[in-house]
């Protein structure tokens, strides 16, 4: 089982940016996908970006795209999710997961990750 941490987030202003970090513990990432996701309050999780094993390959929800870009370092075992110009709706526990399944496919259902990480607060104020 591979063990995810993430990190990078906090407080920011409408308009600014963050970068988010994933670092694998545990087994080797470089022969998986890996997603992002992120948990507004009161709602559910919800698909943010994904990476193909090699990093050829990514895939966003409508919202972020243009703004967020993901990327990984093998070499790290590290996955990075780079927000820019956020809004106060992209407020949430963001959640690195890594799909045990696929290396090229690029899903958006939480329920083809696993090994979900603790999550990460970002908070943009308006």
């Amino acid at each position: 089982q591979v063990h995810l941490v993430e990190s990078g987030g906090g407080l920011v202003q409408g308009g600014g940016s963050l970068r988010l970090s994933c670092v694998a513990f545990g087994r080797t990432l470089s022969n998986r996908a890996m997603g992002w996701f992120r948990q507004p309050p009161g709602k559910e999780r919800e698909f943010v970006a994904a990476i193909s094993w090699n990093g050829g390959s990514t895939a966003y929800t409508d919202s972020v795209k243009g703004r967020f870009t993901i990327s990984r370092d093998n070499t790290k075992n590290t996955v990075y999710l780079q927000m820019n110009n956020l809004k106060p709706e992209d407020t949430a526990v963001y959640y690195c997961a890594s799909d045990p399944k696929s290396s090229f496919l690029l899903r958006s259902g939480v329920d083809y990750y696993d090994s979900w990480g603790q999550g990460t607060q970002v908070t943009v104020s308006s």
